[in-house]
């Protein structure tokens, strides 16, 4: 081989090489792509809910009662409710407590038909979900998680999101304000049209929390649910949030999940799960006063000495 072939040669080997490290990495991520594609068609393959019921629900009084409810998880031994039963009156607030695993978020989500209930039924002014049209009763329910589901959009549009009469400037403002959210919208560049980043991620806890109870202010559903609303919240953040609730609940259903006793002590009734069992009912202070589970969590809380 002459010494320009020999160049020529390992000129051809080196302007290979870029290449060659490129097909190598083709394989990654043609199984990346196969991955996520696997994980978006079972989503996509997944059957719709069922949806049988087709009686129109337009408005409620937001009467909501459970009987003898009980709920068994597929591949689980122990129900995750147990023959549950009560009543809340229209416009009270029901708050449910219990320590973790007892069934206080299974027994919520039976109401928007989230789950399906084993046994008993549960009804909304009488009638049994079941019957009513999805749409029509989700329309009647609003709620407010722990976790906000917010999208890379502007505020107006994440407040909004859902709402079937379109985009009403006055009427998001007005419910931005009275969830105390104009007081860090305002400081934003864009204000209401300012974008927040994907599932929010520009805001912090607090922010979501309160942009998810404007969404539910301007939604103004008959029955309100709350699953530990201020859960993992900052004290002022925490302050702000308590007092966006406050605004939203006269006049509502209210279904009340929390761990932080105090949020609850004006709860109409309380209701104390365990192990899926409703094992105590009544206000705060007769709970208080049977000195029962309820009185048992109330001490370990506020780190009361235990009586005897």
């Amino acid at each position: 081989m002459t010494a320009g072939s020999f160049v020529a040669m390992l000129s051809a080997m080196m302007a290979m090489l870029p290449s060659l490290k490129r097909i190598t990495n083709v394989q990654s991520l043609v199984q990346r792509g196969v991955a996520a594609a696997e994980r978006l068609f079972a989503i996509l393959d997944q059957p719709d809910e069922a949806d049988t019921g087709t009686m129109p629900l337009l408005s409620t009084r937001g009467e909501i009662e459970f009987r003898d409810v009980s709920v068994l998880y597929p591949g689980q031994d122990n129900p995750a409710l147990d023959h549950v039963s009560f009543r809340a009156a229209p416009g009270t607030v029901t708050a449910i407590v219990g320590r973790s695993g007892s069934g206080k978020s299974t027994l919520i989500r039976l109401l928007p038909r989230f789950y399906e209930a084993s046994a008993g039924t549960v009804l909304i002014d009488g009638v049994p979900v079941q019957d009513f049209r999805l749409s029509d009763l989700r329309r009647q329910i609003a709620l407010v998680g722990q976790r906000v589901m917010l999208f890379d959009d502007s505020i107006a549009a994440n407040i909004a999101y859902g709402q079937t009469e379109g985009m009403d400037e006055a009427r998001i403002r007005k419910a931005a304000e009275a969830a105390n959210a104009t007081e860090f919208i305002d400081r934003l560049p864009g204000g209401m049209d300012a974008g927040i980043g994907e599932n929010g991620g520009l805001l912090s806890g607090g922010q979501r929390q309160r942009l998810a109870i404007a969404r539910a202010i301007l939604k103004d559903a008959p029955i309100l649910i709350l699953d530990e609303a201020t859960a993992a919240l900052d004290t002022e953040s925490e302050r702000l949030v308590q007092d966006a609730l406050n605004r939203l609940i006269p006049d509502h259903t209210t279904l009340v999940i929390a761990h932080r006793l105090s949020t609850v002590e004006h709860a109409d009734q309380v209701l104390v799960l365990d192990a899926g069992r409703l094992v105590e009912q009544g206000t705060h202070v007769e709970l208080l006063a049977r000195g029962g589970l309820y009185a048992h969590l109330h001490r370990m809380q506020f780190r009361e000495p235990e009586a005897g």
